[in-house]
């Protein structure tokens, strides 16, 4: 009797030691094999103001994300409050990304601090996210005025509409006949700061709701594609992707606002479906953007039902197949910007929508049906060209479509 209760004392030791091994096989790291095979991430932004608050979202979203964003714009100009932040996600097992608006030298700590933070938490720091929605702004802003608020540092400098896409500029800057497109690229290498990342090797990050493939030109390692608004995410995801699969970029989504006012976010569900849309797509990063604070919510606008979708997402992402990027494209024409949320949509946020608005319109709408996520769109430029990107298919704004 004695030997048989051994037997099985040592059987179940044996049994308890391996589930405990496979387990801890599965969760290194406090992830899913599927997050560490294929290098993704998923996480919430902060965008809170406190040390504090910060820390208590972290405790709440650290056993079932690997990311987290420090988007605040006051912890942004605050260096112990940022270090501190990180610090604390760095400790729970979470990667960063922290947020500068732009370097401002009014706050002389933050071009130091991209090394201490380089050296002090190496691997664990992705990257900066510098500036927001610069594509967008330029879209939606009036007129000029997004080139001017861009221009940080020539606020003077305006445009005269010439005829085609080209702009007369006059001010300050010493250019002629620039186009909006060589314009906007060179304020975001310029003006920005992205030049500090990039020799210190930081991989860069934004946000963004159009132009995606502009602003990788203008030196962005890496777009979130905002999901929200009610607008396409399918287009979204086509465009944020075709940019970043032509240029040698990375991608991911952010889940934003859908409605102007409280719950300001989707529901669970639909979140949840947001998260399995982007990942099945061959997104590297999906962000929850958590803003405002409503009510005395802590946690600012997520609710129990959104975290509660965030974990269902990390639990079941282990099981979801790697993604097979899509072998059709939709080829735009070469500096094209339009804003393709609508047909009445701006070009460059300077002129209407015209005849080969509405050719790209109906075309594009055809495909997405066809496609779906299964859609790379992408534009015509020399500098990327489509041979060797594996499309077996490739349609062009211009050609006819059954």
């Amino acid at each position: 009797m004695k030997r048989r209760l051994v037997v099985v004392s040592l059987a179940i030791i044996i049994v308890v030691a391996s589930i405990f091994a496979t387990t801890q096989l599965l969760f290194k790291n406090n992830q899913p094999p599927a997050f560490q095979k294929f290098g993704f991430h998923v996480g919430v932004s902060f965008n809170g103001n406190t040390t504090a608050q910060a820390e208590l979202l972290i405790d709440r979203v650290k056993n079932f994300t690997n990311l987290f964003v420090v988007q605040s714009g006051p912890v942004s100009v605050n260096e112990t409050s940022m270090n501190e932040i990180v610090n604390y996600a760095v400790a729970a097992k979470l990667d960063v990304i922290v947020y500068f608006g732009f370097f401002n030298p009014n706050y002389t700590w933050q071009i130091p601090w991209l090394d201490y933070a380089k050296q002090t938490w190496g691997s664990h720091l992705l990257g900066v996210y510098l500036f927001d929605e610069p594509g967008g702004q330029v879209i939606d802003e009036n007129q000029t005025a997004a080139f001017k608020q861009l221009s940080i540092s020539y606020p003077s400098a305006y445009f005269m509409h010439q005829p085609g896409i080209d702009l007369t500029l006059n001010g300050s800057l010493p250019m002629e006949n620039v186009s909006a497109t060589s314009h906007f690229i060179s304020i975001l290498q310029a003006e920005l700061g992205l030049n500090q990342l990039q020799t210190r090797s930081i991989p860069s990050f934004t946000s963004d709701y159009a132009l995606y493939w502009f602003d990788y030109q203008g030196g962005y390692d890496n777009i979130f594609a905002e999901l929200g608004s009610n607008q396409s995410t399918v287009q979204t995801i086509d465009l944020a992707r075709g940019a970043a699969r032509m240029q040698n970029k990375t991608w991911g989504t952010i889940i934003t606002w859908t409605y102007s006012q409280p719950p300001y976010l989707v529901n669970g569900a639909e979140m949840y479906n947001q998260l399995i849309q982007s990942y099945l797509a061959g997104a590297k990063y999906s962000v929850i953007f958590d803003y405002p604070q409503i009510g005395d919510n802590p946690y600012g606008i997520l609710t129990e039902e959104q975290f509660m979708a965030i974990e269902r997402f990390w639990g079941i992402i282990q099981t979801l197949p790697a993604n097979t990027p899509p072998e059709v494209a939709f080829v735009m024409p070469h500096d094209y910007g339009w804003g393709m949320r609508s047909q009445k949509d701006k070009i460059w946020g300077l002129w209407a929508p015209d005849e080969t608005s509405a050719q790209i319109w109906s075309i594009k709408e055809k495909l997405l049906a066809q496609y779906g996520t299964g859609l790379d769109i992408v534009y015509d430029d020399s500098q990327f060209p489509l041979a060797g990107r594996g499309y077996h298919q490739v349609y062009y704004w211009n050609q006819t479509i059954g």
